[in-house]
């Protein structure tokens, strides 16, 4: 049996520039808004909250409350 992975959130390995993929998926959620982030669009993560944002102003608002 194939296994889809639409629709399925992606576990990921936040890097500096990078990340890798721990469980395959097609997106991660945003550690602020709650949105899913398709991993073709993921820009703005933390390598040392290891957390996904789907845009610049998720990453501040995260940056202030840590």
């Amino acid at each position: 049996m194939l296994m889809s992975n639409t629709g399925r959130p992606a576990k990921l390995h936040y890097m500096a520039g990078t990340f890798r993929m721990l469980s395959p998926g097609d997106h991660v959620v945003c550690a602020v808004t709650g949105k899913p982030i398709p991993l073709d669009a993921l820009r703005y993560w933390s390598v040392a909250r290891q957390e996904a944002y789907v845009d610049a102003e998720a990453a501040a608002r995260a940056e202030e409350r840590a």
